[in-house]
């Protein structure tokens, strides 16, 4: 693609703010011009705001740090700047519904990693690589929003790509039950163990709204268009338990499923590892080079050494088995902070341009 999009980040003071800052340096479609956050933060510069609150490894790009911030608020100032915007705000939920509804009106797509809008019936909540058809969508969204480039566009929850993305091939098999648990880094919670010393050594067995989130988001995901909303999908059954572990990155899962017919381990173990969507055939900068990858020794897949696989954006699966209350099990992983969160919605992204979304 010839063209460059220029691109603002919404809450770029965050930790998934400071991710996309990260991502986009040096991103071969996307120019970042406008960096926003609070009106605590506005009128100062990225590292007089974020400096001291820096949670990466990865130094803050250098062409960023003098950008002065600018108030979050101010919607038509961004806009002005900007062909869309990342949105990554701390905000109670329905002031985040209203922020991005109002960029949206203002004609300014919306690429959100937040969970506020991820059950509005016409905003797409995609996984890039499993329903990139729920983008038909934003014809309706954009009908009732009176728009007419204006929309807002969802990544689903951090954890539910570390199992999400197993479990869709196996789907034309009859995925009637579903158990997952996930062991969720602290990252997740925009924490670092310098800023959550109590999670040193520890583990907390819950995860405000995890659960919820987990159980009902894949069903919308799985969903299908009727009537200008996303009808949630009846099944599979899902049960889910969410438990945060001391890792700084990468959430894993091990999960349980009930298959209506039984296939080999070795159709199962081909099926992931031959699985693809739309971001590979389009070849979008972001996108994984193989989506899914299967381990076969017995203690993999592991954090460290799985993690950053293909930039972070594959999935990690291993230990497939069959088991005694359901058809089978197995343990996936994947990065929360990319695949899981600002690298799945810099993908999302790259799949709207691709598809002439972010057009003028």
């Amino acid at each position: 693609m010839e063209k460059k999009y220029n691109v603002g980040i919404i809450g770029a003071t965050g930790m998934v703010g400071q991710r996309f800052a990260t991502l986009l340096e040096n991103h071969p479609w996307f120019n970042v011009t406008v960096l926003a956050a609070s009106s605590r933060s506005a009128g100062k510069t990225y590292k007089e705001a974020a400096g001291n609150r820096w949670a990466l490894k990865i130094p803050m790009p250098k062409e960023m740090e003098d950008m002065v911030i600018v108030d979050a608020a101010n919607v038509d100032e961004v806009v002005s700047k900007v062909d869309f915007v990342f949105c990554a705000v701390d905000m109670k939920k329905e002031d985040i519904r209203a922020l991005e509804e109002k960029y949206a009106k203002a004609e300014c797509p919306v690429v959100s990693n937040n969970s506020a809008h991820r059950f509005t019936p016409d905003v797409p909540m995609i996984i890039p690589e499993i329903n990139d058809g729920h983008l038909d969508i934003i014809a309706s969204q954009k009908q009732r929003l009176g728009t007419k480039r204006g929309f807002i566009a969802v990544k689903s929850n951090c954890s539910l790509q570390s199992y999400v993305p197993a479990i869709h091939p196996l789907m034309k098999y009859g995925v009637k039950k579903v158990l997952a648990c996930t062991y969720q880094a602290i990252s997740g919670a925009g924490k670092t163990f310098e800023r959550w010393p109590e999670m040193i050594d520890n583990v907390i067995p819950y995860i405000g709204g995890e659960e919820e989130k987990s159980e009902q988001e894949p069903l919308k995901i799985w969903g299908t268009i009727e009537n200008g909303e996303i009808v949630k999908a009846s099944s599979p059954s899902i049960t889910a338990q969410c438990i945060r572990v001391p890792v700084t990155d990468g959430h894993t899962a091990a999960v349980f499923v009930e298959l209506e017919n039984k296939p080999s381990m070795e159709e199962i173990i081909k099926d992931w590892e031959t699985y693809s969507g739309k971001p590979q055939e389009l070849n979008l900068p972001s996108a994984p080079k193989q989506f899914l990858h299967y381990f076969t020794e017995n203690d993999r897949p592991q954090i460290k050494s799985e993690r950053n696989l293909e930039n972070g954006m594959a999935v990690s699966i291993g230990r497939l088995r069959e088991d005694t209350q359901y058809t089978i099990k197995f343990v996936c992983m994947s990065h929360n902070t990319l695949r899981g969160a600002a690298g799945g919605a810099v993908l999302l992204a790259e799949l709207l341009c691709a598809e002439g979304y972010m057009d003028r």
